[in-house]
């Protein structure tokens, strides 16, 4: 075993191995349970939905009306009266010049969200319902065999 003085910071290796094995085998084995394999479709359908709703939802919505309202020096009076004569000359256009502008727009939104998309799933990373049992399971287990694992596992 390893010498738990607090000089020595060496972990033996079957000792750790150990460890993983047990939780790799954990794992394997909670894979299997319906239970909880329905809870993990369930959570990353929500993960999922609250990302995009939140990416395309929230972040492209406020840029659009917080933007010109910064522009205005928050006065919607001012606001107001730079759009109005935007929206007249938008729906005295052509068709074509609107479809134009309706495009320019949509992938104005679509290119926002996206970013904002890809930034979120990099600063919120999906938790796995069957990491947390495990990680449950590891902090029982490790009680369970206290004295036969190093201080640092």
């Amino acid at each position: 075993m390893t010498d738990r003085s607090p000089e020595k910071t060496h972990i033996d290796a079957p000792e750790v191995a150990a460890w993983w094995a047990e939780r790799r085998d954990y794992l394997e084995r909670i894979r299997k349970v319906p239970d909880l394999r329905q809870r993990f479709w369930r959570e990353v359908a929500i993960y999922l939905l609250r990302r995009v709703l939140w990416s395309y939802g929230f972040f492209p919505v406020f840029i659009a009306f917080w933007l010109p309202f910064v522009l205005a020096s928050f006065n919607p009076v001012v606001m107001a009266g730079d759009l109005i004569p935007m929206l007249q000359s938008f729906v005295d256009s052509n068709p074509e010049e609107q479809a134009t502008t309706l495009s320019t727009l949509l992938i104005a939104w679509l290119s926002i969200g996206s970013f904002f998309l890809v930034f979120d799933f990099v600063l919120t990373p999906f938790r796995s319902p069957y990491q947390y049992e495990a990680d449950v399971y590891m902090k029982s287990w490790e009680q369970l065999n206290h004295d036969q694992l190093p201080d640092k596992v």
